[in-house]
């Protein structure tokens, strides 16, 4: 007999209880059509088919006719899916025994994890689950979430009992937002089933579409806690970056010309300091810390590198006062232009984006900041974030530039086009390291 943990809601069943389904028998759902269902959609779409379910009736017409607006997926990828259709209604979920759930899991104002969305795609699933189904978790959560706050949901909604029933896997997502070199078949995913026999199954279903193997995890509460450390440990090695640009910053040291003296040595970790955002490291240790907390222990090095890390945005708009103070620019009423607010380059991705914390510190010396994004779609980072981009900056009409995301297009432009946005005497900030150190007046 195989056992649960003492956590779980039931006890494991016996060997065999859950052999009846195989491959061939899997009909596939993904719930959540964001970055990270809709190219795992589309490659299990290229082999069998799927039911692509989402609420967002806008998103299901968009990609209907062909378009991600996301843009991790190209037109000619979708229409390679011909056996992937996308649907907002639930009857279409009653035909499939697979759900994979890949729906965001984000924090609320208070850093505590949000786990709405996860609860509402576990309710709508659970409104068709039936006997044999299984349902596979990519959503990032602490370690205990698929056991202890999806399933009692699911058995509430089905009348079904976890285990004997259903049965639930767990694969972290690994996506990458903007990236084409990792994609969803290229990156090596973690499996996991709550038994040995789905274990298996969950393992061999994503084997048919992962090029890259599969590594199965010996639990579920092990593959949730596989994903959650993936970017905490990013987190706290970037908040050690941080720290360090401060301390040489002060010292009048290059923190560029310091990392690429370190970096000589083979094993000298590559971290660069910055903002750091997203759907991942800027949230995902905060699900850890939350989890940590609820057992008694307060994680002292994984709540201060998300203090420090946080506290960027502020360091930033203080080092640019400062030095417009020493250049006597004045600063109540100056124009600033920010170049990017997406989280990350090339990638229209908004999600959880710290350079908004620019924007808002420098709302504090009544500054008029311009924001400039070729990749950001104007209305959802008008819904989001209260701020409205402007189409293109004025030459000659800045007082400070920062350099805050590094675009591609921004890439290009170079010195002198970068120079041209600002009045004589302004003063260039240079968060990515785009430039050469003589070019810019600051940098990280």
């Amino acid at each position: 007999m195989s056992t649960a943990s003492s956590n779980a809601p039931q006890a494991m069943p016996t060997t065999g209880l859950n052999t009846s389904m195989n491959l061939t028998d899997i009909k596939l759902s993904i719930i959540g059509l964001g970055y990270v269902g809709l190219p795992l959609a589309v490659e299990f779409g290229k082999k069998r088919t799927v039911v692509g379910f989402d609420i967002n009736q806008k998103r299901i017409d968009e990609l209907k006719a062909g378009h991600d607006f996301t843009l991790e997926t190209e037109p000619d990828e979708l229409k390679a899916a011909t056996q992937l259709r996308f649907s907002t209604q639930l009857e279409d979920l009653r035909a499939c025994n697979c759900y994979i759930v890949t729906v965001p899991t984000p924090i609320d104002q208070h850093k505590q994890p949000d786990l709405t969305p996860l609860i509402k795609a576990s309710e709508t699933v659970g409104k068709v689950l039936k006997k044999g189904d299984i349902v596979i978790y990519e959503s990032t959560v602490y370690p205990g979430c698929t056991e202890e706050d999806c399933v009692p949901v699911l058995e509430k909604h089905s009348g079904l009992t976890f285990n004997q029933d259903f049965f639930c896997g767990y694969s972290p997502e690994r996506i990458n937002p903007g990236d084409k070199e990792h994609r969803v078949t290229t990156i090596k995913k973690v499996t996991s089933g709550s038994t040995p026999e789905v274990a298996d199954l969950v393992d061999a279903l994503y084997n048919q579409i992962i090029t890259a193997g599969t590594h199965k995890a010996s639990s579920i509460k092990v593959a949730e806690a596989a994903k959650v450390i993936e970017n905490t440990q990013r987190d706290v090695n970037i908040a050690l970056i941080n720290e360090l640009a401060v301390i040489f910053n002060r010292m009048g040291i290059d923190t560029e010309a310091v990392l690429q003296a370190a970096g000589s040595k083979w094993n000298f970790l590559p971290f660069r300091p910055g903002l750091v955002g997203g759907h991942c490291i800027g949230v995902d240790p905060y699900y850890l810390t939350h989890k940590a907390e609820s057992i008694g222990y307060h994680p002292e090095i994984i709540l201060a590198g998300r203090r420090l890390n946080d506290g960027m945005g502020a360091y930033v708009v203080t080092q640019l006062v400062k030095t417009m103070t020493k250049r006597r620019l004045p600063v109540q009423g100056a124009r600033i232009l920010i170049m990017g607010l997406t989280f990350k380059e090339n990638c229209p991705d908004l999600r959880n984006t710290r350079v908004v914390d620019i924007v808002k510190e420098l709302a504090e010396y009544d500054v008029k900041a311009d924001v400039f994004d070729p990749w950001v779609d104007p209305t959802e980072a008008q819904h989001e974030y209260g701020i409205t981009p402007v189409q293109q900056p004025e030459q000659g009409a800045y007082d400070a530039i920062i350099l805050a995301v590094a675009h591609h297009q921004f890439k290009s432009m170079g010195k002198v086009a970068i120079r041209a946005l600002g009045k004589p005497g302004h003063v260039l900030y240079d968060l990515k390291y785009l430039l050469p150190a003589a070019d810019s007046d600051l940098r990280l």
